[in-house]
């Protein structure tokens, strides 16, 4: 005559008193304890085809529940607390299209500048030469060279509606550095 085995997800109520007290020693915090025993007995529930009838459930329950507290530490060790959310803003990513829509407005707008500023801004800006150099190059003194740079940038930030010391979001250094007074050399 062959004997039915009980079900071991029957007995798991019986183990909750001492899987709380567990966790409470554990975790030291009335409501993380009840998590980590909930966390435990839905792991327990979901993989008790791995328990093997016939050997002891409290203690297969135990290690779930030590592996489980002791899992999450080692995650919550490796996480960086960002309450206010400054270090995720700082991983966000423009989309793509706004960097083509930037670099659109960018060109409609440097177009629109004398001859005379937009060479002073790619020699000096996007070329990254000097002011010295520049000046050599066009064949007029270095005065005029920063003259021209500087209302070629003022007149940019008015072309693109940019506020003072705002800067234009582009991923392109080059275009970047033709409207940034900051890249300018000399």
């Amino acid at each position: 005559m062959k004997v039915a085995l009980a079900d071991p997800r029957d007995e798991l109520v019986q183990h909750l008193p001492a899987l709380r007290a567990f966790a409470l020693s554990l975790a030291r915090n009335g409501a993380a304890a009840d998590d980590l025993v909930q966390d435990t007995i839905l792991k327990a529930w979901t993989n008790i085809d791995k328990f093997e009838v016939g050997t002891n459930l409290r203690a297969w329950l135990f290690t779930i529940l030590r592996n489980t507290f002791y899992s999450s530490r080692r995650k919550v060790s490796r996480e960086v607390a960002d309450s206010d959310g400054l270090h995720a803003a700082r991983l966000a990513q423009k989309p793509d299209h706004d960097g083509r829509l930037a670099l659109a407005d960018f060109r409609t707008a440097f177009a629109q500048l004398p001859d005379e500023q937009r060479e002073a801004l790619i020699l000096v800006g996007a070329s990254g030469f000097s002011y010295e150099e520049a000046a050599a190059m066009c064949a007029c003194a270095v005065g005029t060279i920063k003259s021209r740079a500087n209302r070629g940038r003022k007149r940019l930030s008015e072309l693109l509606h940019l506020q003072d010391g705002e800067e234009f979001e582009l991923t392109d250094r080059a275009t970047l550095a033709v409207i940034s007074s900051k890249a300018a050399h000399g």
